[in-house]
Parts: C-alpha cells; sequence; structure tokens
C-alpha cells in the first residue's frame, strides 16, 4: 500500500494517479488552512496548486541528481523572491510541498496518509486553540508633552486594563518638544481596548495613541 506505485516507464495512468491525488490533497489542505483564518486568495490558491505542479517537477527529474539541483535552486529562487508571509502560511507552503514530493515519487498512499494526520492535528490544536494567549499581546506607542512625568502618569491605568506591561523604549520627536512611549503590554480583555485608548487620551493631551498586535518575526 505504502509502495511507489511508478514504474521505471511513467504511465499516463500512473501520471494521472498522482497529479490528481496531488490535486485532491492540495485541494483539501486549502480548505484545512481556511477552517479558523483568513487569509489571501493568492495564498489558498497557492496551496490549492502548488503539489501538483511540484508533483509533475519530481516526476520529470526522478532519478536525475543534476536536475533535481537545478529545481531546488529555482524554489530557493522564488522564496526570496515572495512577499514575507507568516509562519503558518510558510508551514502550510512546505505542507503542500511535502505532499507534492510524496505524489511525484509515487507515494500517494504516504501522501493521503500524511495529509489526515495532519489535518487532525491542525484542527485538534485550533480546537484546543493552542497558542492563541498572544492574541492578547500588543505594542502600544504614546505621545506625551515633554513637562509629564510619564513614569507614572498612566501605572494606574495599566493597573486596570494590562495583565503585565513594559516601557521598553522612549525617544524624542518634533523638536524635543514631546516624547514617544513604546510599551509591550498583555491586555487583561482586548475588549476593553478602545476604553482604555480613551482613558490614555484624556491623559496625554489627546495626542497621537497607537496599539496594534506585536509584528511576528519574519522567518529568513
Amino acid at each position: 500500500m505504502l509502495n511507489s506505485v511508478l514504474s521505471p516507464e511513467i504511465t499516463l495512468a500512473q501520471y494521472v494517479i498522482c497529479e490528481l491525488t496531488a490535486m485532491l490533497l492540495g485541494f483539501g489542505t486549502s480548505l484545512i488552512f481556511l477552517a479558523r483564518d483568513r487569509h489571501t486568495s493568492a495564498f489558498t490558491q497557492s496551496l490549492a496548486l502548488l503539489p501538483g505542479v511540484v508533483t509533475l517537477v519530481i516526476m520529470l527529474v526522478n532519478g536525475n541528481i543534476g536536475a533535481g539541483l537545478a529545481v531546488a535552486g529555482t524554489f530557493a529562487l522564488v522564496r526570496f523572491r515572495s512577499a514575507p508571509g507568516s509562519a503558518k502560511e510558510i508551514t502550510g507552503l512546505f505542507m503542500a510541498v511535502a505532499i507534492g514530493l510524496a505524489c511525484g515519487m509515487g507515494y500517494v498512499g504516504i501522501a493521503g496518509i500524511f495529509f489526515v494526520l495532519t489535518a487532525l492535528y491542525v484542527l485538534l490544536l485550533g480546537f484546543l486553540r493552542y497558542g492563541e494567549e498572544n492574541d492578547r499581546h500588543r505594542h502600544l506607542k504614546i505621545t506625551v508633552p515633554e513637562n509629564v512625568d510619564y513614569e507614572t502618569l498612566f501605572e494606574d491605568l495599566f493597573e486596570k486594563y494590562t495583565a503585565s506591561h513594559e516601557l521598553y523604549k522612549v525617544r524624542t520627536t518634533n523638536m524635543g518638544t514631546l516624547y514617544e512611549l513604546h510599551y509591550r503590554i498583555i491586555l487583561k480583555d482586548p475588549r476593553h481596548t478602545r476604553e482604555m485608548i480613551d482613558a490614555i487620551r484624556c491623559r496625554n493631551g489627546n495626542l497621537n495613541i497607537i496599539c496594534g498586535r506585536e509584528a511576528e518575526r519574519e522567518v529568513m
């Protein structure tokens, strides 16, 4: 069952089996990654198309080391010519490539088992809300006049609205007349973000306030 279905001479029937399996599993992969998160149409279509493309490439270079290295170099170029994505999106692309590799070598049974196990694992992590505690992490930037004691100005508000806070950077702006305070905070309840911002506005003279999610570290 888990042996390769390919013979030394690839037949039309073998190619169709491998290609259709790759396309079907690619479509399933795109559905799995759309189950709980929003992604661009380009990303979801790439997940659906990539296994089929990789399958054909691997079938054409099967046994040819030089051609295989050339293909690997091409994939590397595509990686650096692409816009950086989130860690989850990159994982999805690796999953699609892995399915394409397995189908391209004829191991359609292994590709199917891998897809089922990975899909169940992804759905389990989503059901358990694994790692979603980080959704309460925010980066907060507050602009204040230079003549205020910013060290204690917002302490009571942070005690009320955040589980923890850290002032990690202070810089001057507007010819030194203003300070920009950069905080890392963990909200007690994200639903009260607007209420917190309104309270801060009353303290900083209605100057600029920016509150957003911390940027994900890019995978190089």
